[in-house]
C-alpha cells in the first residue's frame, strides 16, 4: 500500500481519486450498490468530501417541546477525520447548520452528509466546510426530529453505512467504501486513475477509442 495511516490515505484520495473511478473498482469487486442517491449533492460544486463515517440515526417527532435528543452528544463525539452522517427521518426540516459545522470543524471533522436538508447555507459556504445534502430548508428540527443513536449502522437509499466506512463525495456523487475492502479498492482505484491519464494523452494525440480500450482495457 502507498499509505501508512488515515492521514496519508485521505491525502491520496483528495489528490488523485474521484467517485467515478472508485465506483468502477467497487463494481469489479462485486459491490454494485455503493453510490448514494443522486439527490444528495454538495452545497458548492467544488466541495470534496473525504473521511470516515460517523453515522447518526434520526427519527421524526411531533412535539414542539421535544429536544434534539442525542444530537449534541453525537456532535461532540466527532473525531478527527470523521464525517457526520445523518439519516433515518423524513426530510421535513434542516438537519444541519452553520453552528454545527463550526463545532464539527473544531473537533477535526472533515464534513457532514445529511439525508435531508441543511440551513445557514451562506455561513457554511463562507466556511468552505464540506456539506452534502438533499437541499436547503430553514425550518429547525427542534420538535420535528431528534437523534436517537449514533455510531450505529444507518441506511441511505439502500446503501448500508457502518461506522468507519470511508466516504468520498464530489460533484458527481457520494460513494461508500466498506472498511473491510478499502485497501484493495483504493489501490486498484489509484492504478486505474493513473492509467486513465495516460489514455487521455493517447486520445488527445488521435488514438481511436476502440484502439485505446483494446490496448488498456479501460475507457
Amino acid at each position: 500500500m502507498e499509505w501508512q495511516n488515515d492521514e496519508e490515505l485521505m491525502a491520496l484520495l483528495r489528490a488523485e481519486l474521484y467517485t467515478a473511478v472508485i465506483g468502477d473498482i467497487l463494481d469489479g469487486h462485486g459491490y454494485t450498490n455503493q453510490f448514494l442517491p443522486p439527490e444528495i449533492q454538495p452545497l458548492d460544486p467544488q466541495m470534496l468530501l473525504v473521511g470516515r463515517a460517523m453515522p447518526v440515526l434520526e427519527a421524526n417527532v411531533f412535539d414542539t417541546k421535544d429536544s434534539y435528543g442525542l444530537m449534541f452528544a453525537a456532535l461532540d463525539d466527532l473525531r478527527p477525520g470523521e464525517i457526520y452522517v445523518a439519516s433515518g427521518a423524513s426530510a421535513r426540516y434542516a438537519m444541519w447548520g452553520e453552528l454545527m459545522s463550526t463545532a464539527a470543524r473544531a473537533r477535526g471533522a472533515t464534513g457532514a452528509l445529511l439525508n435531508g436538508y441543511v440551513r445557514d447555507t451562506q455561513g457554511i459556504l463562507a466556511m468552505e466546510f464540506p456539506v452534502f445534502c438533499v437541499g436547503r430548508f430553514a425550518q429547525d428540527q427542534k420538535g420535528r426530529g431528534r437523534v436517537i443513536d449514533y455510531r450505529v449502522d444507518v441506511e441511505i437509499g439502500g446503501v448500508r453505512i457502518q461506522p468507519g466506512d470511508m466516504i468520498i463525495g464530489d460533484i458527481d456523487g457520494v460513494v461508500v467504501v466498506p472498511r473491510a475492502v478499502e485497501a484493495e479498492v483504493f489501490s486498484a482505484s489509484l492504478e486505474k486513475a493513473r492509467a486513465e491519464k495516460v489514455i487521455k494523452i493517447e486520445l488527445e494525440k488521435g488514438m481511436l477509442a476502440a484502439e485505446a480500450f483494446e490496448k488498456y482495457g479501460i475507457l
